[in-house]
């Protein structure tokens, strides 16, 4: 009904923020912060292996009185990474991180990452789609538009 994240990503971008496993956690955390994010792919090389996210660092860095300059990614980083592929539906993907509990999903196509789509994405996408719906039903009931 709303599409597909390949949609998604030509609307917002497909620019991905990454970092690697052995930087210290402060400096992703100035990653994020410069970039204005709330999670950081973690790559080796060109492959996902994490996510590292403003809950991570909460609860294993900050929670756990660990020192974010000697804390490396790879230490807090979740590691079970899920990806979706472009031609997944934005419905799939919001049952997805509804039912693992993420809030960012690396798009992969090919083996490639392409994007990186967050549920403020997919939630703007879907209120987007169905202001566009409201307004076409809105027409046709007040006859402004052909039947």
């Amino acid at each position: 009904m709303y599409g597909h994240v390949s949609a998604v990503l030509a609307d917002k971008g497909g620019q991905v923020f990454t970092v690697a496993p052995s930087a210290s956690v402060r400096h992703a955390v100035r990653q994020m912060n410069d970039a204005g994010v709330g999670a950081l792919l973690v790559v080796e090389g060109t492959r996902p292996i994490g996510m590292f996210t403003e809950r991570d660092v909460l609860r294993r860095v900050v929670d756990a009185g660990r020192n974010p300059n000697l804390a490396r990614v790879a230490d807090a980083m979740t590691t079970d990474v899920v990806t979706v592929e472009p031609s997944t539906t934005v419905e799939q993907a919001m049952a997805v991180m509804t039912q693992r509990r993420f809030r960012h999903l690396p798009v992969v196509d090919g083996g490639e990452i392409v994007g990186l789509v967050s549920i403020g994405d997919l939630m703007r996408w879907v209120s987007l789609n169905q202001e566009v719906h409201i307004q076409k039903l809105t027409d046709y009931i007040t006859g402004r538009s052909p039947a």
